[in-house]
């Protein structure tokens, strides 16, 4: 039975799983990591193509169902835990290097999941997720869009993300009340430079915690308008008009005096 707090869909659809396995093509010798295997959709023919698969898991009871399974299928390595938790960096070193990550992640943890995950790019090959569309929307979204946000300049400095189709409610059981919809994340560096990424990353979110203030106000307590002018940028627009690369200019700004 699937948990509300844990935000359970289980995902049944067979076509739809097998479009996930095909875009994902997995070798044999990937380290392929699974957050969230459920019931077991996606983990049964991912075991038909790897040699290993690890899988994260939070429930209790799907754990020990897990365990169970392990026991006949020495190719499944079972993490019981929190994945907003796991030290992403840590298990690709447990792995032996850069993994692939692949899940139909719970639609009310996905967004801190996702910057989690971001945060470990380097240890991570590619990342295969089923999300609510909404959310993939947010992170393909281009500057001056409605859905452009923080998730889109976070993702756009720190990987390529490619929308790959959409999924309706009848695949999952329960149906939730959205479309969900298959992300491909890709790490890469982009091509700006960020001096200091923590501070980009507090200055994206002040911005758009504010986001219909103009940038000398949204910005106040890092930057004044003429240090925005500075770097070639109106201090007059709102933060959804500036791409990740100016977000950087206006970062690597405030880096310089500290």
């Amino acid at each position: 039975m699937a948990r509300k707090r844990f935000g359970q869909h289980f995902l049944h659809e067979q076509d739809v799983i097998q479009r996930i396995v095909s875009r994902l093509a997995p070798n044999a010798d990937d380290r392929l990591v699974e957050i969230g295997p459920g019931q077991g959709a996606l983990t049964t023919p991912l075991l038909e193509r790897v040699n290993r698969l690890s899988v994260i898991e939070i429930d209790r009871d799907l754990i020990a169902a897990l365990h169970r399974r392990a026991l006949n299928e020495p190719g499944l390595d079972v993490i019981a835990g929190d994945a907003l938790r796991i030290d992403y960096t840590a298990l690709s070193q447990r792995l032996g290097g850069p993994m692939r990550v692949v899940g139909n992640l719970p639609y009310n943890i996905s967004s801190p999941l996702l910057f989690t995950l971001l945060a470990s790019a380097p240890s991570i090959v590619d990342m295969h997720f089923m999300l609510q569309k909404e959310v993939v929307d947010r992170m393909v979204a281009d500057p001056g869009s409605r859905d452009y946000g923080r998730l889109s300049i976070n993702v756009a400095a720190r990987a390529h993300a490619e929308h790959l189709f959409d999924v309706g409610p009848g695949a999952f059981s329960p149906p939730p009340k959205v479309m969900s919809a298959v992300v491909r994340l890709t790490p890469r560096a982009p091509d700006f430079v960020i001096d200091d990424g923590a501070l980009f990353d507090r200055m994206v979110t002040a911005a758009f915690t504010q986001r219909r203030k103009t940038l000398r106000n949204a910005l106040r307590n890092y930057l004044d308008a003429d240090t925005i002018a500075s770097c070639d940028i109106d201090p007059m627009l709102r933060p959804e008009r500036l791409s990740a690369a100016e977000f950087a200019r206006l970062a690597n700004a405030v880096a310089a005096t500290r």
